[in-house]
């Protein structure tokens, strides 16, 4: 069973050509076609891109690139000594969309990049597999949304459970009413996080492209603290864990509930543990409500010792009338039915995000994606609000249909950045 659903493409941005050049392939692959993947970023979730592709039937992963060429080295090496053959690097990704051999790129960079880097690849004629969030800011997304459909590209969001056939599983027992009217989804991340220090600014290393590496972000002096991780914990490039692990999570609270953007959006939390340069909250509590829908997504970040839920530290808690629905992790499920909480229904079985991905890219054919931009961009912006009311202090009122805040200039300010140059996301994509 597969249950697939397409948001329709919301946001009105204009649409013409950027500066990539552009490419579209007048026929689509057959069976016996090899895909030539490039991998851009290669120091963490790249390293899973790598062998997810080269797992697959006649596929390549042609190219690495990184603006560390300390790393990309590394993994040049690891992956010739692995697959017993060499693979090209690059620094810069504008080269790789240069080249026409390359038919799709898989986007593991920082978040900060993931938006650009997609819409850059559209333009060139590349389908696309980027990673979670799809987006750094709400804006981003109504973007690369729009350039997606505008190139007729295939582009796939990396949140594996949705390719999950246990998970899908659940989902048709929610749509078919197993634990009765379904109101409310919890979501929850509970990570070891701990303290970061503080390293200060400091040189430049060797090999390391800075302003690169920046890219579309306000331009700061370079430090240990950003690279190559704990970028997560910085405004400028991440979105706190809200933004990192749990668009799992936020993706499929939306999925399970059947809903897009809420109406009102409340937050609260902030530092508690830790005396490091982090930015973002360690603990995070955000509420979504959908006046409309009588149904509500509750969901919570905590970095550090904490109790399960019903066994569960990242994962969805679905609740109904009838009953409520566990999901640990991307591929187990449980059911409890009544007051006296009797099993019901369950399941544990992965898939494989990267074939459903290269099936997709075979066929042409985007009804073919299990996690289409669609939903990307949903799942990441519901992260993004929660940021946004926890770092404006009060409720928010937010318009599902126009995709901005009622009356509320300040927090409309925060669904874009300013952008730097030549690396600005495209007003028209």
């Amino acid at each position: 069973m597969k249950r697939r659903k397409l948001i329709k493409t919301l946001g009105k941005a204009s649409l013409v050509a950027y500066a990539i050049p552009t490419f579209i392939p007048n026929s689509v692959f057959g069976a016996n076609d090899r895909l030539r993947i490039a991998v851009l970023g290669v120091n963490g979730r790249g390293q899973n891109h790598i062998a997810g592709f080269m797992e697959q039937n006649n596929v390549e992963v042609a190219t690495l690139c990184d603006p560390d060429q300390n790393i990309s080295g590394i993994r040049a090496k690891e992956f010739e000594k692995k697959y017993g053959k060499k693979v090209s690097t690059e620094q810069d990704l504008r080269k790789v969309y240069e080249d026409k051999s390359i038919d799709a790129v898989s986007i593991a960079t920082p978040n900060h990049w993931h938006a650009l880097a997609a819409i850059w690849a559209c333009q060139a004629g590349k389908d696309v597999y980027v990673e979670k969030p799809a987006c750094h800011t709400i804006w981003e997304g109504q973007q690369l949304v729009a350039a997606a459909k505008k190139y007729k590209r295939i582009v796939q969001h990396g949140v594996q459970l949705r390719s999950s056939e246990s998970i899908q599983e659940a989902i048709q027992h929610l749509r078919d009413g197993l634990i009765g009217n379904v109101y409310m989804a919890r979501g929850t991340v509970y990570k070891w996080r701990p303290s970061i220090g503080d390293k200060g600014n400091s040189k430049v290393p060797a090999g390391l492209d800075w302003n690169l590496w920046q890219g579309p972000a306000k331009q700061r002096e370079f430090s240990e603290n950003y690279v190559h991780y704990n970028w997560h914990w910085f405004w400028d490039y991440g979105n706190g864990d809200i933004g990192n692990q749990g668009i799992h999570e936020t993706d499929l609270a939306m999925w399970g509930l059947d809903v897009g953007l809420p109406d009102e959006i409340t937050s609260a939390g902030g530092k508690y543990l830790w005396k490091d340069c982090k930015e973002t909250p360690e603990l995070l509590t955000s509420t979504y409500n959908y006046t409309k829908e009588g149904k509500v997504i509750e969901f919570e970040v905590r970095p550090w010792m904490t109790n399960l839920e019903d066994g569960v530290g990242v994962g969805n808690m679905f609740y109904g009338d009838k009953g409520y629905m566990v999901i640990n992790g991307y591929a187990d499920y449980k059911t409890f039915l009544g007051r006296e909480r009797e099993p019901g229904p369950s399941g544990k079985a992965g898939g494989d995000h990267y074939k459903n991905f290269v099936e997709a890219v075979r066929a042409q054919d985007y009804v073919h994606l299990n996690g289409p931009i669609e939903t990307g961009y949903k799942s990441s912006a519901l992260a993004h609000l929660g940021n946004i009311a926890y770092r404006l202090k009060r409720r928010l009122d937010f318009d599902p249909i126009t995709e901005k805040f009622k009356g509320d200039a300040e927090a409309n300010a925060m669904l874009k950045r300013d952008d730097r140059k030549p690396f600005a996301v495209p007003k028209i994509v």
